[in-house]
Parts: structure tokens; C-alpha cells; sequence
């Protein structure tokens, strides 16, 4: 009991002083991947209002246990078998890179009478095991689904490395930035360049000097994952 007791404070002073110390314009994800229901209600009490779910079945076993009414973005790849749930849990999906998700989340959206604002995932490192769409492909996928009525394109998100030195992750998301204002400037019709999310614990504060406006942070604020 006091052990749980004091990583729960734990939990509340990371989450204060990581409000603290952002500018204005950035949105906080608490990213909860692994994290109890009882580590996320301490991070929602403690000033956490944005939660992201790595997978749609985690999501909803973390949300029929949570009371309090949050937003909450699918920040992991989503799988075509999943969309239906994913149209019922979320406010945002982060991760659309094919034209064939975003007609099957469509449709999926229209027959619930919703529409779902999305943000294109960019393959900014060029990394075979990782999803997104190649910085110069990005143009031509967002015209395709900006013709969709019930999803709207509001801006691209991107990983970056995971490890390593933080400013290794620099070129990533510059390149992204670059993408986020040549499609800002074409003035594509049901396009918005509003979010660009960009940014995890290892390298947030390089992705916020390179205009990321949503980061997602997990083990800063829970600490380290449970093996």
C-alpha cells in the first residue's frame, strides 16, 4: 500500500510539472500503453485532459473502468478488423497512412453519424519496419482522402527514434515540419494543417523547438514500463 501510494504521488508530480514547463500551444498525450486504470485516473486527477492508446482492445478495456470523461487519440497503428471499435473510443486517429483505412474508417463513421478528425502518419526516417507514409507520397495520399466526407485531415503526426541521443531525432521532424506547412499552403479542400504531432519522453522538448504542437509522453510520466 504505501509503495502504490507513492508512485501515485509520483504520478501527479510528474503530470504537474510537465503542464508546468510546456508552452501554451502544446497538448499534452498521456501515452498509456501498459498503464493501469488506476495509474490513468491518477494522471487524469492529477491535470491530464488527452490520452493515447496504442491499440484499440487495450483502449477499451482502459476506459470501461475509467469514469472520468477524457479525449482520447489512437496513437498506434490501426488495424482495419478494429475500426469499427476505434470509431466508438476515439475522438482522434493519429496513424492514417493508406487511402483503403481511411475509406474503410469512413464509411465505418458515416453509418455512426460521426466524423473523425485524423492526422497523417509520416514515415519521416524512411524505416521499413515502421508505418507511414513517405514525406513525398503525403501530398498525394491527403488529396485522395480529403474527397471522404466523414473523416477530416487536421495536420501529421510521426515517430522518430525511440532511443539514442534526442538530437538525432531532429531531421525527422523537420522534414515532417516541412511537409505540415507545403500541404498548409495548398489549400486542399476539408484539409486542416492545425495538429502536428511529434514527439516522445526521449525527445519531446527537440520536437517542440521543431513546431510539434501535441507530444506523447509515456514513461515521464508513469515511469519506466513493467517488464
Amino acid at each position: 500500500m504505501l509503495l502504490e501510494s507513492f508512485l501515485m504521488s509520483h504520478i501527479t508530480d510528474n503530470v504537474q510539472r510537465i503542464l508546468g514547463e510546456l508552452p501554451e500551444n502544446v497538448e499534452l498525450v498521456a501515452a498509456v500503453k501498459t498503464r493501469t486504470p488506476e495509474e490513468i485516473s491518477e494522471a487524469i486527477e492529477a491535470g491530464i485532459s488527452l490520452i493515447g492508446d496504442n491499440y484499440v482492445q487495450e483502449a477499451e478495456q482502459h476506459f470501461s473502468t475509467i469514469e472520468t470523461r477524457v479525449r482520447r487519440h489512437l496513437i498506434g497503428h490501426l488495424q482495419s478488423n478494429k475500426v469499427n471499435k476505434a470509431v466508438e473510443l476515439f475522438d482522434m486517429i493519429e496513424t492514417i497512412d493508406s487511402v483503403k483505412l481511411a475509406e474503410h474508417l469512413d464509411r465505418r463513421c458515416r453509418e455512426s453519424g460521426k466524423i473523425m478528425p485524423v492526422l497523417i502518419e509520416i514515415n519521416s526516417g524512411r524505416e521499413d519496419n515502421k508505418s507511414g507514409v513517405l514525406p513525398e507520397q503525403a501530398e498525394q495520399l491527403i488529396r485522395k482522402i480529403a474527397v471522404l466526407e466523414n473523416i477530416r485531415v487536421e495536420g501529421l503526426m510521426t515517430m522518430g527514434p525511440m532511443e539514442g541521443n534526442p538530437e538525432n531525432s531532429r531531421p525527422y521532424f523537420r522534414e515532417t515540419r516541412r511537409v505540415f506547412e507545403n500541404i498548409g499552403r495548398l489549400g486542399i479542400p476539408n484539409v486542416v494543417m492545425k495538429y502536428l504531432s511529434m514527439g516522445m519522453t526521449n525527445s519531446y522538448r527537440i520536437a517542440i523547438e521543431e513546431g510539434a504542437n501535441i507530444v506523447r509522453l509515456g514513461s515521464l510520466i508513469f515511469g519506466e514500463r513493467k517488464k
